[in-house]
Protein backbone atom coordinates (compact mmCIF):
# COMPACT_ATOMS: atom_id res chain seq x y z
CA UNK A 1 0.00 0.00 0.00
CA UNK A 2 1.23 3.47 -0.86
CA UNK A 3 0.05 6.28 1.43
CA UNK A 4 -0.07 9.99 0.72
CA UNK A 5 0.14 12.40 3.63
CA UNK A 6 -0.89 16.01 3.10
CA UNK A 7 -0.48 18.36 6.01
CA UNK A 8 -2.59 21.47 5.52
CA UNK A 9 -1.04 24.37 7.39
CA UNK A 10 -0.21 27.94 6.42
CA UNK A 11 2.51 28.13 9.09
CA UNK A 12 3.82 24.65 8.36
CA UNK A 13 4.11 25.38 4.64
CA UNK A 14 6.28 28.42 5.50
CA UNK A 15 8.49 26.43 7.88
CA UNK A 16 7.13 28.30 10.90
CA UNK A 17 5.68 25.21 12.61
CA UNK A 18 6.89 21.63 12.91
CA UNK A 19 4.50 19.09 11.43
CA UNK A 20 3.80 16.59 14.20
CA UNK A 21 0.49 15.38 12.76
CA UNK A 22 1.97 14.20 9.47
CA UNK A 23 4.67 12.41 11.43
CA UNK A 24 1.98 10.75 13.57
CA UNK A 25 0.22 9.45 10.46
CA UNK A 26 3.45 7.94 9.14
CA UNK A 27 4.23 6.34 12.50
CA UNK A 28 0.71 4.90 12.87
CA UNK A 29 -0.09 3.75 9.34
CA UNK A 30 2.13 0.93 8.15
CA UNK A 31 2.65 1.24 4.41
CA UNK A 32 5.10 0.12 1.75
CA UNK A 33 5.85 3.69 0.77
CA UNK A 34 4.76 7.25 1.45
CA UNK A 35 4.35 10.53 -0.34
CA UNK A 36 4.40 13.57 1.92
CA UNK A 37 3.96 17.31 1.59
CA UNK A 38 2.89 20.35 3.57
CA UNK A 39 0.61 22.76 1.73
CA UNK A 40 -1.02 26.06 2.74
CA UNK A 41 -4.73 26.30 3.52
CA UNK A 42 -5.69 26.94 -0.09
CA UNK A 43 -8.34 24.91 -1.91
CA UNK A 44 -6.32 24.70 -5.13
CA UNK A 45 -3.14 23.55 -3.40
CA UNK A 46 -4.99 20.87 -1.43
CA UNK A 47 -7.10 19.52 -4.30
CA UNK A 48 -4.22 19.57 -6.79
CA UNK A 49 -2.03 17.64 -4.34
CA UNK A 50 -4.72 14.99 -3.77
CA UNK A 51 -5.01 14.56 -7.55
CA UNK A 52 -1.21 14.40 -7.92
CA UNK A 53 -0.83 11.80 -5.16
CA UNK A 54 -3.55 9.53 -6.57
CA UNK A 55 -3.47 10.02 -10.33
CA UNK A 56 0.27 10.47 -10.86
CA UNK A 57 2.03 8.95 -7.85
CA UNK A 58 -0.26 5.97 -7.35
CA UNK A 59 -1.29 6.42 -3.70
CA UNK A 60 -3.94 3.97 -2.51
CA UNK A 61 -4.90 6.15 0.46
CA UNK A 62 -4.40 9.88 0.93
CA UNK A 63 -4.71 11.27 4.43
CA UNK A 64 -4.97 14.99 4.95
CA UNK A 65 -4.37 16.49 8.37
CA UNK A 66 -5.60 19.94 9.34
CA UNK A 67 -8.04 22.43 7.91
CA UNK A 68 -11.24 20.65 8.98
CA UNK A 69 -12.49 23.11 11.62
CA UNK A 70 -14.59 26.25 11.55
CA UNK A 71 -11.92 28.85 10.87
CA UNK A 72 -12.36 30.78 7.61
CA UNK A 73 -8.99 29.32 6.46
CA UNK A 74 -10.16 25.72 7.10
CA UNK A 75 -10.97 24.59 3.56
CA UNK A 76 -9.76 20.98 3.43
CA UNK A 77 -13.29 19.48 3.18
CA UNK A 78 -14.19 21.80 0.30
CA UNK A 79 -10.97 20.90 -1.55
CA UNK A 80 -11.57 17.20 -0.96
CA UNK A 81 -15.15 17.31 -2.23
CA UNK A 82 -13.92 18.88 -5.47
CA UNK A 83 -11.80 15.85 -6.34
CA UNK A 84 -13.55 12.76 -4.94
CA UNK A 85 -16.03 10.67 -6.90
CA UNK A 86 -18.25 9.85 -3.92
CA UNK A 87 -18.24 10.51 -0.19
CA UNK A 88 -17.97 7.72 2.36
CA UNK A 89 -19.71 9.40 5.30
CA UNK A 90 -19.50 6.44 7.67
CA UNK A 91 -15.75 6.95 8.08
CA UNK A 92 -16.03 10.51 9.32
CA UNK A 93 -19.22 9.81 11.25
CA UNK A 94 -17.37 7.12 13.23
CA UNK A 95 -14.42 9.43 13.83
CA UNK A 96 -16.68 12.20 15.12
CA UNK A 97 -18.77 9.86 17.29
CA UNK A 98 -15.80 8.17 18.96
CA UNK A 99 -13.79 11.38 19.24
CA UNK A 100 -16.79 13.08 20.87
CA UNK A 101 -16.45 10.63 23.76
CA UNK A 102 -12.96 12.05 24.36
CA UNK A 103 -13.50 15.70 23.46
CA UNK A 104 -16.91 17.28 22.90
CA UNK A 105 -15.51 19.75 20.33
CA UNK A 106 -15.02 16.82 17.93
CA UNK A 107 -18.57 17.46 16.77
CA UNK A 108 -17.31 20.65 15.13
CA UNK A 109 -15.12 18.70 12.71
CA UNK A 110 -16.14 19.07 9.08
CA UNK A 111 -13.88 16.22 7.92
CA UNK A 112 -14.80 14.39 4.71
CA UNK A 113 -13.88 10.94 3.44
CA UNK A 114 -14.44 9.51 0.00
CA UNK A 115 -12.83 7.83 -2.94
CA UNK A 116 -11.24 9.00 -6.13
CA UNK A 117 -11.25 6.08 -8.50
CA UNK A 118 -9.84 3.14 -6.55
CA UNK A 119 -8.14 5.25 -3.87
CA UNK A 120 -9.38 6.58 -0.54
CA UNK A 121 -9.14 10.19 0.63
CA UNK A 122 -9.65 10.80 4.34
CA UNK A 123 -9.50 14.14 6.17
CA UNK A 124 -8.04 13.88 9.67
CA UNK A 125 -7.88 16.53 12.40
CA UNK A 126 -4.84 18.74 12.86
CA UNK A 127 -3.67 17.66 16.31
CA UNK A 128 -1.34 14.66 16.64
CA UNK A 129 -3.40 13.24 19.53
CA UNK A 130 -6.66 13.45 17.56
CA UNK A 131 -4.96 12.02 14.45
CA UNK A 132 -3.85 8.95 16.39
CA UNK A 133 -7.29 8.50 17.98
CA UNK A 134 -9.07 8.78 14.62
CA UNK A 135 -6.67 6.41 12.87
CA UNK A 136 -7.27 3.79 15.56
CA UNK A 137 -10.99 4.04 14.76
CA UNK A 138 -10.77 3.78 10.97
CA UNK A 139 -7.65 1.74 10.14
CA UNK A 140 -9.42 -1.62 10.56
CA UNK A 141 -11.84 -0.88 7.67
CA UNK A 142 -9.34 0.52 5.18
CA UNK A 143 -8.15 -2.84 3.75
CA UNK A 144 -11.75 -3.90 3.08
CA UNK A 145 -12.61 -0.54 1.51
CA UNK A 146 -9.61 -0.79 -0.81
CA UNK A 147 -10.50 -4.36 -1.72
CA UNK A 148 -14.02 -3.34 -2.68
CA UNK A 149 -12.75 -0.37 -4.68
CA UNK A 150 -10.08 -2.35 -6.53
CA UNK A 151 -11.77 -5.73 -6.98
CA UNK A 152 -15.42 -4.78 -6.87
CA UNK A 153 -16.01 -7.32 -4.11
CA UNK A 154 -19.61 -7.49 -2.99
CA UNK A 155 -18.91 -9.71 0.03
CA UNK A 156 -19.87 -7.12 2.63
CA UNK A 157 -22.10 -9.34 4.76
CA UNK A 158 -19.30 -10.65 6.97
CA UNK A 159 -17.69 -9.01 9.96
Amino acid sequence: MKVGIITVSDKGSKGQREDLSGKTIKETVKADSYEYVIVPDEIGDISNTIIEFIDKRGCNVVFTTGGTGLSPRDVTPEATRQVIDREIPGITEAMRLESYKIKKAALLSRAVAGHRGKSLVINLPGSPKAVKECLEIILPVIPHALEVLTKGSAECGGN
